[in-house]
């Protein structure tokens, strides 16, 4: 019966025998190797996250900026709604105290009431006009051989608008009229409105016969220099 084989030493790892080489000197060393026993070879992540946070933290900045333009934009819009909202009310209240007001005016007796305080200013304002002061004016323009046919006045504050009909024995009266109208201070605007000759048949004396329209300005007696009259 053959003999069994000879067991080798049990190397350094289990049943592994380590391999033996003769160095220079002819002895006998062993091959020691690196193993790695782990279950999954050990890897480096450094520059996965480092790619990462390049990337990652521009993207994060980005988003927090739109976020806080988001958060702003909707203040503003809040503020917006509240101030259209407002103006939105005072134009309903506007409204309703417009037509309030239609209603109120639109009564008869308010129309009666207000014409009535027309009148009454009329009148007031006619009884503050200087009249007397008017005619004198419009007297110092008048040449011989002009006369004052009809006379309506209209007023409108210190200014009276002036519709007259004069008549003229002359051509040469009419002219001196017109011309000294037109000179006048207190007389402005002058328009001639219709200008007619009574035919011979008719019991008027007049050669001609005219319409006019002026402003009257009321001139203070010291502002009129020395015009004659002026100061009495």
């Amino acid at each position: 019966m053959p003999a069994p084989p000879a067991r080798r030493p049990a190397g350094r790892f289990g049943g592994l025998q380590t391999p033996l080489v003769l160095d220079s000197s002819g002895r006998k060393s062993a091959i020691r190797t690196r193993l790695n026993l782990a279950t999954s070879p050990v890897e480096n992540h450094r520059r996965f996250f480092a790619a990462a946070l390049a990337v990652g933290l521009p993207a994060l900045i980005l988003v927090a900026v739109l976020w806080l333009k988001v958060i702003r934009d909707r203040a503003a819009t809040s503020e917006r709604r509240v101030e259209v909202a407002k103006l939105q009310a005072d134009i309903s209240s506007l409204r309703s105290q417009r037509a309030q007001l239609e209603k109120f005016f639109a009564d008869p007796s308010t129309r009666a009431v207000t014409q009535q305080a027309a009148f009454l200013n009329a009148i007031i304002d006619q009884r503050s006009f200087p009249w007397t002061q008017f005619f004198l004016d419009l007297e110092h323009r008048l040449p011989a051989g002009v006369r004052i046919l009809t006379l309506s006045p209209s007023l409108s504050g210190d200014q009276v608008r002036v519709k007259m009909r004069v008549g003229a024995l002359s051509d040469k009266s009419k002219l001196d009229f017109l011309k000294a109208l037109e000179d006048a201070r207190e007389f402005s605007g002058l328009e001639l409105v219709a200008e007619t000759r009574p035919g011979k048949s008719s019991d008027e004396k007049d050669v001609v016969q005219l319409d006019l329209e002026a402003d009257y300005h009321v001139v203070l007696p010291a502002s009129k220099g020395a015009q004659p009259g002026g100061g009495q």
